[in-house]
């Protein structure tokens, strides 16, 4: 079975082709950089529409298939920007009506998760979701995916690359701070903001730009951002992993490519003595082969979506898509202890503030 994807939910369309063994045949993507200034839904709509079709003909002569060969075709319905889910999901629409193949519209969220699984030996993971617009733990349990924490304000990678923007670096400015951080000497005082299982990077951000106005040094700057940024994302993590009794630790978003945030998740599993799994970096990105793959795993378990149920979703939740089979998970029951997890981060809350500040 041949399932072809399109991603389209920020910045990058992306057109991934996968069989029912989740080998990517095909995966490739295009990509916004504008000149200055953050991305601009509109334009970024533009672009997709131009670029998607060629990137269709691109992935079908990789892969060594005709068009006619795809039994599936999948779309990200969601969440991201709206005109650039209206044209990738338009563009789905009428690959499967010209094909006569079922379409199904998938979870953004949820493919980064899922693409995880396929290509990697996890079983059942709590992932590290942290890309531009998101970011969230998340783990499955009872036939839906939870979301145990994420971010109050901004994602991880937009705190990133607004820094970067506001210090006059192109866009994406994450793995520019990246490259940075590995000359930093001093780690400088920033915010630690953890809310029970949840983030906020928005502070952090605003301290980091006086920071630079005063003089700090871009080196330690995107030293110290990394290092009190990824804490925070580590604390989190381990304390799903802990409430789960998980002992899998799966990373996906662009974020995840960041080096020294895995090197801090790998030294967590070390601790714990779990496993970490981090995808190839071309599947960390937003990719369609994702989406494939995930639309795919949804048709074998069953999900089927007429063209008045395709309709996009800007705020498509995590939590919001339900599954009742999904292959290779475990047993719906393992994770029954979660369910008491919004008075767990209630509690966590109260005993953090009781302790006075959010730091560790």
């Amino acid at each position: 079975m041949l399932a072809l994807g399109i991603e389209g939910t920020a910045h990058t369309v992306g057109v991934g082709i996968v069989d029912e063994k989740c080998r990517v045949l095909a995966n490739v993507y295009d990509m916004v950089r504008p000149e200055k200034g953050g991305i601009h839904p509109r334009e970024a709509a533009n672009h997709h529409a131009e670029a998607v079709v060629p990137l269709i003909r691109k992935a079908a002569d990789i892969a060594g298939i005709d068009l006619q060969d795809l039994d599936l075709v999948a779309f990200s319905r969601g969440p991201g920007l709206g005109p650039c889910l209206r044209t990738v999901a338009t563009a789905a629409r009428a690959l499967s009506l010209a094909l006569d193949i079922p379409i199904i519209g998938v979870n953004h969220c949820v493919a980064h998760l899922e693409i995880g699984r396929g290509v990697t030996a996890a079983r059942d993971p709590v992932l590290l979701y942290v890309s531009g617009g998101n970011t969230q733990v998340i783990a499955f349990a009872r036939g839906r995916y939870r979301v145990f924490g994420e971010t109050l304000d901004i994602g991880i990678g937009n705190m990133l690359d607004k820094y970067a923007r506001e210090c006059g670096l192109p866009f994406p400015g994450g793995p520019i701070l990246e490259k940075l951080a590995r000359d930093g000497k001093t780690l400088l005082p920033l915010p630690y903001s953890v809310k029970g299982m949840d983030v906020a990077f928005s502070g952090m951000l605003t301290a980091a730009l006086n920071l630079r106005k005063q003089g700090a040094s871009m080196e330690d700057l995107a030293f110290s951002i990394q290092e009190v940024a990824f804490a925070m994302l580590t604390e989190v993590t381990e304390r799903a992993m802990a409430h789960l009794n998980n002992d899998e630790v799966l990373l996906g978003g662009g974020v995840a490519r960041n080096q020294r945030l895995q090197a801090m998740v790998r030294r967590l599993a070390k601790d714990r003595e779990a496993s970490m799994f981090v995808p190839p970096g071309d599947l960390c990105i937003d990719n369609g082969a994702m989406i494939a793959w995930t639309g795919l795993e949804m048709h074998r378990g069953g999900t089927r979506m007429t063209l008045e149920e395709t309709l996009v979703n800007q705020r498509f939740r995590t939590d919001e898509e339900r599954r009742t089979r999904r292959p290779g998970s475990k047993a719906p029951n393992d994770h029954d202890s979660l369910f008491p997890w919004r008075a767990l981060r209630t509690q966590l809350g109260s005993m953090r503030r009781r302790r006075g500040g959010t730091g560790p």
